[in-house]
């Protein structure tokens, strides 16, 4: 569902309203998704389906995923969640996973942002210059 620009700009308000100390707080998110339930407002469905993509994407912002050819080691996986807490702040959740695909190296993705050091990223830039 498209929300209108005012659905949009409400739905922005409140997700602001739930940051405390620059991370979303979930019980000030829940409280405010049942005081605009409960207000019955205009345009509810628009405010509601906006506050949730704002929230689903401050999610992907705060959560890491690295993936790793081999299983690492828990002092590079030390150093690698420190960076990241570097780049992104406080409040990262970090997950490691195994992906044999990848051949070697690691690939990091935070939101729309990946960085790809894999072997198999390598393999296929150097194919496309062939």
């Amino acid at each position: 569902m498209n929300a209108t620009k005012q659905a949009r700009r409400e739905a922005k308000q409140l997700f602001r309203s739930c940051i405390v100390n620059g991370l979303l707080d979930e019980e000030r998110a829940r409280w405010a998704v049942q005081q605009i339930v409960a207000t019955r407002s205009r345009g509810l469905l628009g405010i509601l389906s906006h506050f949730r993509r704002l929230v689903k994407q401050d999610g992907a912002r705060h959560s890491a995923k690295v993936e790793s050819a081999g299983n690492l080691p828990a002092d590079v996986q030390a150093r690698v969640k420190a960076g990241l807490v570097r780049l992104y702040g406080a409040g990262l959740n970090t997950s490691f996973t195994e992906n044999p695909a990848l051949i070697g190296g690691m690939r990091i993705q935070v939101g729309s942002d990946v960085y790809d050091g894999s072997v198999r990223s390598r393999l296929a830039a150097l194919e496309q210059r062939f």
